[in-house]
């Protein structure tokens, strides 16, 4: 398959929890950092959004999640929607609330507190019972036996992989319906990030969470997710059936080298066609 063909697949047709639409993002009203970034997560998919450092992964998610006045960004053109209803004017907390909610890159717990204490700062937007708070913990606990073992450790004298699982934890005791998840490999062990995304697939397929994943490691998260985009230079450049683009020639050349002439651009790829997407 080629890489043109790939950009002519659209989403899978379930029913569509998040949509991005054609949305432009500027940091210090000067800095275009989204060029007209559309995309769409069915509701009960994965899917990867994919790129090099600095491609605009972390500042979609920031978009969606509404994280980006904290760093004097804003969404200047286009919307973000949730269920139909347009989000991108909420605080983080009111769409924590809704059912969507961002693991940060870089995992930040709260290096004082126990990884249990940290788990508990998860629920702080849900109005619940103790019984229900012991409940969700231990559906957290199921999830992530290591973190139930650990439980009363301070979370900045655990290891990187047990901090990413209180990261995804403490979203989880929030309830979402949705997960943003940003670069969850990221200085981890190999082990580690397998044990990791198949704990991802077990709570989209067994809870019915919907996630969309910011991963540079590419072929692991095409091997977990449904529907993948890929961005370069904050558009979107190619997007397709996760399987499809795993064994597209021209992705497999951009992230693998596989090319006898070194790395390229998907500009300098023969069979790359940039598909616009534009509000109608």
């Amino acid at each position: 398959m080629t890489a043109a063909t790939a950009t002519t697949e659209a989403a899978p047709t379930a029913e569509r929890y998040l949509t991005i639409n054609n949305i432009e993002v500027i940091y210090d009203h000067v800095i275009l950092v989204l060029k007209g970034v559309s995309l769409d997560v069915p509701k009960g998919k994965i899917v990867a959004l994919l790129g090099a450092n600095g491609a605009g992964k972390t500042t979609t998610l920031k978009a969606i999640s509404n994280l980006l006045r904290a760093e004097r960004g804003d969404v200047t053109k286009g919307s973000v929607e949730f269920k139909g209803n347009r989000v991108d004017q909420l605080s983080p907390n009111e769409l924590v609330k809704r059912g969507v909610i961002q693991v940060m890159e870089g995992r930040h717990c709260f290096a004082h507190l126990t990884l249990e204490e940290n788990l508990l700062t998860g629920a702080y937007t849900r109005s619940i019972s103790r019984a229900g708070l012991k409940e969700a913990l231990e559906k957290v606990y199921h999830y992530f036996p290591r973190l139930k073992t650990r439980r009363g450790t301070q979370a900045g004298y655990t290891s990187g992989g047990e901090q990413q699982m209180c990261a995804i934890g403490r979203a989880l005791m929030a309830k979402p319906e949705m997960i943003l998840l940003d670069e969850p490999s990221m200085g981890l062990a190999p082990q580690i990030v397998e044990e990791i995304f198949g704990i991802v697939k077990d709570l989209n397929q067994k809870e019915n969470v919907s996630f969309l994943l910011a991963e540079q490691n590419t072929l692991m998260a095409l091997r977990y997710a449904d529907f993948g985009y890929i961005l370069e230079n904050g558009r979107v450049v190619m997007e397709g059936d996760a399987e499809n683009l795993r064994t597209n020639e021209d992705v497999k050349e951009f992230y693998l080298g596989l090319s006898s002439s070194g790395r390229k651009s998907f500009k300098d790829v023969k069979h790359y066609r940039r598909r616009k997407r534009w509000l109608s």
